[in-house]
């Protein structure tokens, strides 16, 4: 016997690759060109390491998701923890397209500060529904605090928009 399937927990933990999808194309590409060129501080994570890790933090940001929806009443009980989750997971997508597709790391790194205060505002109303979903967004906002160091350095080391032909 096979046990049931939760189809609601596993697309909510699937729907943030959703969007991650087209920021991955980009990424791949720049990552080869203009990210290769440009300066970036010796304390940084190797590229191999973003893949593995966004996967992971997707899932469980995703699941964490799943669990406020279940707790929470659905969109109507839980519509700010809900409507908190969505913006994050705009402003996450939107930020590879700005840093990689327009190398523009200056807005990047306003878009990445948003973006962490919202994945806190996420994280802390999630807390209130379900404490697991509060502390399955703990390793988001900790890479995220990552990141941010990471486009912040960048951006001061290349300038708005660095390109490959500045240097």
């Amino acid at each position: 016997m096979l046990p049931e399937l939760n189809l609601p927990a596993i697309g909510a933990t699937l729907a943030p690759f959703v969007g991650a999808l087209p920021g991955s194309l980009i990424t791949r590409t720049e990552v080869k060109g203009w990210y290769r060129h440009i300066k970036k501080p010796e304390w940084r994570p190797p590229n191999w390491a973003f893949g593995p890790v966004w996967s992971s933090l997707y899932a469980s940001m995703g699941y964490a998701s799943y669990l406020v929806y279940r707790d929470g009443g659905g969109f109507s009980g839980a519509a700010v923890p809900l409507a908190l989750y969505g913006s994050q997971l705009a402003l996450n997508w939107a930020w590879t397209p700005v840093f990689f597709g327009q190398h523009n790391v200056k807005g990047g790194f306003y878009l990445i500060c948003a973006l962490w205060v919202n994945v806190a505002a996420c994280g802390l109303s999630f807390y209130g529904v379900n404490k697991t979903a509060g502390y399955l967004m703990a390793p988001y906002l900790a890479w995220l605090s990552l990141a941010t160091m990471l486009n912040y350095s960048i951006w001061k080391m290349n300038g708005d928009r660095p390109s490959p032909k500045e240097e």
